[in-house]
């Protein structure tokens, strides 16, 4: 019932599909916030996405909707917080009775109801049940696996049959951009949506002969250079066939890295509810709509790119309210402001953190100070709140509740709502996964 309501809320905006800009979304899959150079990372290569950089815009406060892969994605297709689709807790594995439910709307369907040609190549990692399929979430076209790459003998998948029997997940990579500019190379008479969703620099960390020893971050390193090539060579075959100028380029990560990887200095990694396993690098690039050499600290989260794509795409709609992201457009036009007061962080069915544009409310099971009072019992355990001042101190190593009072009963009042709107939604009763432990 919801897809239907929401689709009768979109409507044709009145430009015809050729005065609509195409749009590529990459995204990798584990990068840190670190690891490029445009944020700072100094071991790896990354000229050609430092390049998207220097020419289009890059948020320094732009976060994943999961520390781990399947929420991330799921929150991404459908502009809402992961636990309103049932897939916050963990990942969707082989077999597993979870994933995008038919009813789910996804920025694949509105776009192509609006026109575009759509192709996901790469990774799906959001069901392997029939009705869980791409094919059913708006993709056109599909190529590539349908969990992630570590996952051993599953197949190389294009549509709804088998190219290969086993993945050569060496070669995985390389066959992804291929495929993504066979795309680009084939559409002619309609704008078109390709997300090309990386399996680098997932393990297993394979780089090719080409790639393997040429950063100075190990098999990690090299892996992120060969994906950094491929994203060159994306942007090469938008130049080649006339389509550079007239495109929309989006770059971001999933999640934050695995115990490999560079957060940048953040603490924590994917799996945590640490600032590291959320934060990713995000750029975009549109010579014709951004200007070049863009830089926003605006807060802003990957469920903000369904409202965003819908308003680049023409469409005019009402989204219900559930429908969590907003557009930030204006942040990529050059707009500081940020248009939400308030961001959730979900460690799998549970807030683990949100914040605001100065503040970061963390929850943990270790008492800031002696007589601290827990904010609620999870399991055996009393989990307390913690303050951080995000633009002091970004790393997060002192807690500040003491000398902050009001500014902590206002994010303890942010997270009361959040508790009452989004937790109530979880599948599970009790889930007590705060700590650091790092999840695969």
């Amino acid at each position: 019932m919801r897809k239907t309501l929401l689709m009768l809320l979109l409507c044709w905006c009145g430009a015809s599909a050729a005065d609509k800009p195409n749009i590529v979304l990459i995204l990798a899959d584990d990068l840190g916030y670190g690891d490029v150079g445009a944020y700072g990372g100094t071991s790896i290569q990354t000229p050609n996405i430092d390049s998207l950089a220097s020419d289009g815009i890059r948020l320094t406060q732009f976060y994943s909707s999961g520390n781990v892969c399947t929420p991330s994605r799921a929150g991404l297709l459908t502009g809402r917080y992961p636990i309103r689709t049932g897939l916050a807790d963990r990942t969707v594995g082989v077999g597993d009775t979870r994933g995008l439910k038919p009813r789910e709307t996804t920025v694949a369907e509105v776009l192509r109801m609006q026109g575009y040609a759509t192709a996901l190549v790469g990774k799906w990692h959001l069901g392997d049940r029939p009705e869980f399929h791409p094919s059913e979430h708006g993709f056109d076209e599909f190529f590539g696996v349908i969990h992630s790459n570590d996952v051993p003998d599953q197949p190389l998948v294009r549509g709804k049959s088998i190219v290969h029997e086993k993945i050569d997940a060496q070669a995985l990579a390389t066959q992804i951009i291929d495929e993504s500019i066979a795309f680009i190379e084939s559409q002619r008479a309609q704008p078109f949506f390709l997300f090309v969703s990386s399996t680098a620099p997932h393990k297993p960390l394979l780089p090719t002969a080409e790639f393997a020893g040429t950063s100075n971050a190990g098999a990690y390193g090299d892996v992120v250079e060969e994906l950094d090539r491929g994203v060159g060579r994306i942007m090469e075959a938008l130049e080649r066939t006339g389509r550079r100028e007239n495109t929309l380029v989006m770059f971001t990560s999933d999640n934050g890295p695995f115990p490999q990887g560079s957060t940048g200095g953040l603490r924590g990694h994917k799996g945590t509810g640490w600032e590291g396993g959320y934060r990713v690098p995000f750029i975009a690039y549109w010579p014709t709509e951004i200007p070049a050499n863009g830089v926003s600290d605006a807060m802003a989260m990957n469920i903000d790119l369904f409202p965003t794509l819908l308003h680049v795409a023409g469409a005019k709609q009402a989204l219900s309210a559930d429908v969590d992201g907003k557009n930030i457009f204006p942040v990529l036009a050059g707009e500081q402001q940020s248009p939400h007061d308030v961001l959730y962080f979900f460690n799998n069915e549970r807030i683990a953190a949100l914040r605001t544009r100065k503040w970061r409310l963390m929850l943990s099971d270790y008492p800031p100070w002696r007589d601290a009072q827990p904010i609620r019992f999870e399991g055996n355990r009393h989990l307390y709140t913690l303050l951080y001042d995000m633009e002091a101190a970004p790393d997060q190593q002192y807690d500040l509740s003491r000398d902050y009072p009001r500014q902590k009963k206002l994010l303890e009042h942010y997270l009361d709502m959040g508790r009452k709107e989004l937790e109530s939604l979880s599948t599970r009763p009790d889930d007590t996964q705060f700590g650091d432990d790092y999840k695969g």
